[in-house]
C-alpha cells in the first residue's frame, strides 16, 4: 500500500488530531495497513499486544466468548475513526477480551517499539500521537462514569427519572 493511502487513512483518524502534513508523513512509514477477513481475530483475549489499531474502514468486535467454543458476545463495536488496543499499547497488559472483525475491516497498526524510534529523532511526534490516545481513553472513562452512574440511578430509582 501506498505510504499516501496510509498518510490520508492516518490523518482521518485520531492519531493525527494534531499532527502536521509533514509529521503525518512520518508518523505513516511506520503504520501497517491490514485487511481482515470477517471472523478473523486480531487480537486473542489475554494475549499481550504492542500495537494502537486504527479502524480504517468496516468494524471490529471487541468480543469474549462464555465458554471454549461457544459463539462470541460483542461488548462493543468499534468503526471507521475508532482506535482498538489503546490501554494494551501503553501498559503491556493482556486484553481483557479479543478483537475480532465483524465484516471485511481495514485497520491501520502502530506497534509502540516503531513510535517509540521516533523519541530523539522527532518527539513531538510521540508527544502528540500519546496525547491523542489518552484523550481517547480519557472519552471513553468518561462514558463508563457516566454509564455507571445512569445504571445507580435505575437501580435505586433516584431523582425521579424512572
Amino acid at each position: 500500500m501506498a505510504n499516501a493511502s496510509k498518510q490520508e487513512f492516518l490523518r482521518n483518524s485520531p492519531l493525527a488530531a494534531e499532527l502536521t502534513a509533514d509529521q503525518c508523513a512520518v508518523l505513516a512509514e511506520l503504520l501497517t495497513l491490514r485487511d481482515l477477513a470477517d471472523g478473523e481475530v486480531l487480537v486473542e483475549e489475554g494475549a499481550s499486544d504492542d500495537h494502537v489499531h486504527v479502524v480504517v474502514s468496516g468494524a471490529l468486535a471487541v468480543a469474549k466468548r462464555m465458554e471454549q467454543g461457544a459463539t462470541w458476545v460483542n461488548l462493543n463495536v468499534l468503526s471507521q475513526g475508532d482506535l482498538a488496543g489503546e490501554l494494551a499499547f501503553m501498559d503491556g497488559r493482556p486484553h481483557y477480551a479479543a478483537l475480532r472483525a465483524s465484516g471485511p475491516t481495514r485497520i491501520l497498526s502502530l506497534r509502540r517499539e516503531k513510535l517509540e524510534s521516533l523519541l530523539n529523532r522527532e518527539p513531538l511526534i510521540v508527544y502528540r500521537v500519546m496525547r491523542a490516545i489518552l484523550r481517547v481513553v480519557h472519552g471513553i472513562l468518561h462514558r463508563m462514569a457516566l454509564q455507571a452512574s445512569e445504571l445507580t440511578n435505575y437501580i435505586y430509582k433516584q431523582h425521579g427519572r424512572y
